[in-house]
């Protein structure tokens, strides 16, 4: 009848719907005035690699001073659910405004430089090269076993969905797949955030920072004065 078939066309609507939202479900979150992930290099150590290590950088973009203490970096694959299992908790550290924080997140490779003096390091996973889910959370529990876990309820900071297959990440679409000779880097030295991944970075050679690194204040802030003219001149007499 033509109510059966109604029925049966309506469930395979909602069926597609559920299907497609499973595959991606953005992680949204408000725009983050302090800490961000602003850099992600997955290919340390591989084939043509100029660094032999992964490494995650963070950034702070905001005005004020941000304690990281116990925070934890949570990888996952492109498509896992598993976090807990390839988490790092952050040491004791105070980020000032611009100053960067380097993480390394794999064990040393053979092939590429050293990366600069970290600030904190794990060996005991890597993550991919080309895509993958990287979770910066305010504290060391670890996010529960989804795709792409709530960030209000779990207390992410940032998220970054990399690579054409992720399942999960901040705004309409992944971050661009790097490589084992490109990382992904948060534009304007880490400053951009439109909570959307895709905008915000651009796959580039990796650039590795520490917290020794010369600080990037965003928005700049007032220049000093500078004289490029006097009248009259200098030292003159009758005027």
């Amino acid at each position: 009848s033509r109510t059966r078939i109604f029925t049966r066309l309506l469930l395979l609507s909602i069926v597609a719907l559920v299907a497609l939202a499973a595959r991606q479900a953005p992680a949204t979150s408000a725009l983050s005035t302090g800490v961000v992930i602003s850099q992600v290099y997955g290919g340390g150590g591989n084939t043509s690699a100029p660094y032999n290590a992964d490494f995650v950088e963070l950034f702070n973009r905001g005005g004020s001073a941000v304690n990281i203490t116990g925070w934890s970096l949570q990888y996952s694959s492109a498509t896992g659910t598993s976090w807990g299992n390839q988490k790092i908790t952050l040491p004791t550290a105070t980020l000032q405004p611009g100053q960067y924080f380097l993480v390394q997140m794999s064990a040393v490779g053979g092939t590429g430089a050293a990366l600069p003096t970290t600030d904190a390091a794990i060996t005991s996973f890597n993550m991919s090269g080309t895509a993958g889910k990287i979770a910066l959370v305010n504290s060391s529990t670890s996010l529960p076993a989804e795709t792409c876990p709530n960030p209000t309820t779990n207390g992410i900071v940032d998220l970054v969905g990399y690579g054409t297959t992720a399942n999960c990440s901040e705004g309409d679409a992944d971050a661009p797949a790097p490589s084992n000779t490109t990382a992904d880097l948060r534009k304007d030295n880490g400053c951009t955030e439109t909570d959307n991944n895709a905008n915000d970075f651009t796959a580039a050679a990796p650039n590795p920072r520490n917290t020794a690194t010369a600080v990037n204040v965003c928005g700049g802030g007032d220049e000093a004065p500078s004289i490029t003219a006097t009248n009259p001149v200098d030292n003159a007499t009758n005027v």
